[in-house]
């Protein structure tokens, strides 16, 4: 039950990423370059995350377990320290590079295979480098 609900979810956001042209690295730096022709489509898709988003931790709140599972695996709210910020610049800059972030890197597996595979590969060493030197 749980992998069917991670399936449902992971098409509904690929799609939802696909639907509204996120999975277009252009796109994406027409956002990020304010000097140059911009283009305000990411902010809408970000500002249309919002609301439900509000509403799922509202529901979530009031909710006594999660429909599939035994308990709730939310991340802790912790202060800025110096590995947050430098995994929020890295981050930053290579979705300023390469117009994709992880989700729409993966989506674009699917859609444009040739030119998403070696971001998805610099996503996995990083997250595997990542893993060995937290150890």
């Amino acid at each position: 039950m749980r992998a069917l609900i991670a399936l449902l979810c992971g098409t509904l956001f690929g799609a939802g990423l696909a639907v509204s042209g996120m999975t277009d690295p252009m796109r994406v730096r027409a956002f990020l370059d304010l000097l140059g022709p911009w283009d305000p489509t990411l902010a809408f898709v970000m500002a249309g995350a919002i609301v439900p988003m509000a509403v799922a931790w509202r529901v979530q709140s009031r909710m006594a377990r999660p429909f599939a599972a035994t308990t709730f695996n939310l991340p802790d709210t912790g202060r800025i320290d110096r590995r947050l910020a430098i995994g929020s610049v890295l981050f930053g800059v290579g979705w300023g590079i390469a117009g994709l972030c992880p989700g729409p890197g993966v989506a674009n597996l699917a859609l444009a295979p040739a030119a998403a595979a070696p971001f998805v590969l610099a996503m996995l060493a990083g997250m595997a480098l990542h893993r060995l030197t937290s150890r």
